[in-house]
């Protein structure tokens, strides 16, 4: 490539500046600048080749070989050296050097380089809104591209009056739309979701046929108002007024219709797979699999929808790309319910099954030794309608008249041995007058009570030994009352909710060794009254401060400035995605 061809190029770009902004056109002058520069080297052997570092080891041809012998490299001399030396002190004003040419072409690039910068934003700003009079300032805040309407000098603005005020409407959707995609895309920054659309057998037909999923009659009472169950009017007088719409009698097993019904409004859910960092499996696992837990069913049974459910997710294509790693799903119940390894044993083998060992499971009890497991917490009755119903609900139980130092709402458990909750029962009422009981025999607690709530508002502290598993949904349900949880197993919160809870457990509960409590070295009472006022205070504003990752908002939208355990859940499975791409952390 020759001078004239060069300059030719140059020209074009100075004559037809159109094209400066274009990736295409620069790439293409570059590639003739450096080819020109490099043309300009007088090679020391007549090999067709040289190397070029700036791009890896690429090789570009300068001719096609004389000869097809082979040529043998000349050795440099001193005398080489010298004529090289005195080269550069060549006059660079001599239009017949190369190098003035090339110091000539680098000073005119970045001239071009100079103007191009000056004019990019303008220019681009200009193909988006040339239709309306706006000025523009760029952000390198996500890229975005924000309008600020232009001013109009005073006398020309009385011309243009009427055409503004039919454009008004038009500027305020597109900054509508505009402001939207800028915070979606600061909103979603780690990433976006798909969620399955599934046949209606793994989700829609197990509602609709709620009669049939428990043996001891129809759940569909507690199934209804998009899984938070009925309306608790009866709470009257207990809760504010204002407040008593945001409360339910909810399940404690519905969380995977929750996050279903969340995730199909959520900002960040996309209808492009391929867009997609996170794909929820909308499959209620937990309805599918209590169904059958109780009766007289064989193992097939018990594993059938979630056999179903994987010979579908395995035939998607965005499953079998990553072996089901951004793959999320919820099971409503806790992970021993599908942890079965035997026929005989209790549960559903859904955990075991081939297809599920990669995917994060999201559970209201989760196996503390299995990365996959992700414990979130139970569902209780509280669910805001705003950011206003939260900071209303947080005053109140922060100021309320706390008259017992300590209570217990629950049941024994006859047919375990030395059954450790019927101890704190009988240590109670032992301490009536600084501790009230709930007595929650058979099922007088399911899913809460007017009973229940009162007295942990009227309380301190509460207890919460193991349930039929090592966590109960009395845990939450204490906490939102803005009481401080008394724990006797480690397993009951500290190794299971560690996205929900402040990292000090010391700084919202108490931890008391239970085998103390047995033998009679400790009395939780003891314990409890070592506690100052102040304390007790600070405790106590810690637990009402992280009511918000407690709860699940009533709206599918979810609340404005407020983070819901949802919230949490799906920021931590984000979270957890991307790290797992960014250190490789796959098998």
């Amino acid at each position: 490539m020759n001078t004239r061809v060069f300059l030719s190029s140059l020209y074009y770009f100075i004559l037809v500046p159109e094209m400066l902004p274009n990736p295409r056109s620069l790439q293409f002058f570059s590639r003739r600048f450096f080819i020109y520069i490099f043309s300009l080297r007088q090679p020391t052997s007549q090999s067709p080749y040289f190397p070029v570092n700036l791009a890896g080891n690429m090789m570009l041809p300068l001719s096609n070989p004389l000869s097809p012998e082979p040529t043998k490299r000349l050795k440099s001399t001193e005398s080489d050296r010298k004529n090289s030396y005195n080269s550069l002190l060549q006059s660079p004003l001599s239009l017949h050097n190369p190098r003035s040419w090339l110091l000539i072409s680098i000073l005119s690039l970045q001239t071009i380089l100079f103007i191009m910068l000056r004019s990019t934003s303008v220019s681009f700003t200009a193909r988006q809104v040339a239709e309306q009079p706006t000025s523009t300032t760029t952000s390198n805040i996500h890229g975005t591209v924000k309008l600020i309407p232009y001013q109009m000098p005073q006398q020309h603005k009385h011309q243009h009056e009427g055409q503004q005020e039919h454009q008004t409407q038009k500027e305020q959707s597109e900054s509508n739309i505009s402001a939207t995609i800028s915070m979606s895309a600061e909103q979603c920054s780690s990433g976006r979701i798909f969620v399955y659309d599934m046949p209606k057998p793994f989700n829609q037909d197990l509602l609709e046929n709620c009669h049939e999923l428990s043996p001891w009659g129809s759940r569909c009472e507690m199934l209804i108002n998009g899984g938070f169950g009925r309306s608790a009017t009866d709470l009257n007088g207990v809760v504010p007024a204002n407040l008593i719409p945001a409360w339910h009698w909810t399940d404690q097993f519905v969380s995977e219709i929750i996050f279903h019904n969340r995730l199909l409004n959520h900002k960040c859910r996309t209808l492009e797979a391929e867009s997609a960092t996170a794909f929820y499996i909308p499959f209620y696992a937990g309805l599918a699999a209590g169904k059958y837990l109780w009766s007289h069913s064989n193992a097939k049974d018990r594993d059938y929808h979630c056999e179903m459910m994987l010979r579908w997710v395995r035939d998607q294509p965005y499953f079998n790309r990553s072996n089901g790693w951004d793959h999320f799903i919820t099971m409503g119940r806790i992970s021993w319910d599908f942890r079965r390894s035997k026929d005989e044993d209790w549960g559903s083998g859904c955990i075991h099954r081939p297809g599920m060992r990669n995917v994060t499971r999201l559970l209201i009890e989760r196996n503390p030794w299995d990365y996959f497991d992700v414990g979130v917490p139970y569902p209780t009755g509280f669910h805001p309608r705003s950011d206003s119903d939260i900071s209303q609900w947080q005053n109140f139980v922060r100021n309320r008249n706390r008259s017992t130092l300590f209570c217990f709402a629950g049941g024994t458990r006859g047919k375990i041995k030395n059954d450790f909750r019927g101890q704190l029962l009988s240590h109670c009422k032992e301490e009536s007058e600084y501790c009230k009981v709930v007595n929650c025999a058979g099922t007088r607690c399911s899913n809460g009570t007017s009973a229940i709530l009162e007295t942990f508002l009227d309380s301190d502290f509460c207890l919460q030994p193991r349930g039929d598993s090592f966590t109960r949904r009395s845990i939450f349900d204490c906490m939102v009352a803005g009481s401080i949880p008394v724990f006797f197993w480690k397993r009951s919160a500290y190794y299971q909710y560690q996205w929900f809870l402040p990292g000090d457990p010391a700084s919202y509960s108490v931890f008391i060794d239970r085998n103390a409590v047995i033998n009679g070295t400790t009395s939780v009472r003891s314990v409890l009254e070592s506690y100052s006022k102040e304390e007790v205070k600070k405790m106590r504003n810690q637990v009402i401060n992280y009511i918000p990752n407690f709860v699940y908002a009533k709206h599918r939208e979810g609340l404005k400035t407020i983070k819901d355990a949802f919230d949490v859940a799906i920021d931590g499975v984000l979270r957890r995605f991307k790290e797992q791409e960014e250190w490789g952390y796959k098998w």
